[in-house]
């Protein structure tokens, strides 16, 4: 499984790529948490406590707290800010609509859970919940081109992959001909192993990553 070069249009991908999305939520939320942790213990000390000692050390302990989540907030930022970097690290994929709800529908891909892209492939079915992708009318079955961005590993199995999400090309450009060309640089194996094991659903689910092996 490769990576499919393209150009990505940044202010498409910024509107509608899901994950950047969901990114900018957790780098709020974590400056946001980190902050309000710290007013709280600072309110504490200097009230309530009248700037006892104990509260001393809960407003250095809650200081730290603060400065870790605010510190992973930009982190994140840092990491996903841009989706052409995305695009460019995580190889191409398969993956269809396997299931289609009142508000979202599911995304099924077939992704190689092998840290070391030499090995021989070892399969998995990965899921991913999305709102919309540009261009796409939800249809159980419908073709979806992705990047399959990997997650994260145990140093038990360092060696396989225990996440890795669906990110469609999609949400990356609004050029169908892009998109049709990674649909079409999708062995036509890979797309006839994946419908093969559409059925199992609800066996993926069960899973804690969604990453179910085969």
């Amino acid at each position: 499984m490769k990576v499919f070069k393209f150009q990505v249009d940044e202010p498409f991908a910024r509107k509608h790529n899901e994950m950047i999305r969901d990114t900018r939520r957790v780098r709020a939320g974590g400056i946001g948490l980190g902050i309000m942790i710290m007013l709280i213990a600072l309110a504490v000390y200097l009230w309530p406590a009248n700037q006892a000692i104990w509260a001393l050390m809960v407003l250095l302990v809650a200081i730290a707290l603060g400065i870790t989540f605010i510190v992973i907030g930009f982190t994140v930022a840092k990491k996903f800010g841009n989706a052409q970097p995305l695009y460019d690290r995580y190889p191409l994929a398969p993956a269809i609509i396997a299931e289609i709800n009142e508000r979202d529908f599911v995304l099924m891909a077939l992704v190689n859970t092998n840290v070391d892209p030499d090995l021989e492939p070892a399969w998995a079915l990965a899921l991913r919940t999305v709102t919309a992708i540009p261009g796409i009318k939800p249809t159980l079955g419908t073709k979806v081109p992705v990047a399959a961005v990997l997650g994260r590993r145990t140093s038990h199995d360092s060696g396989r992959w225990q996440e890795i999400s669906p990110m469609p090309i999609a949400w990356g450009t609004p050029d169908k001909t892009v998109i049709d060309m990674a649909r079409d640089a999708i062995p036509r194996e890979q797309w006839g192993k994946l419908e093969r094991h559409r059925k199992r659903l609800e066996d993926v689910k069960k899973t804690p990553y969604n990453l179910l092996e085969l």
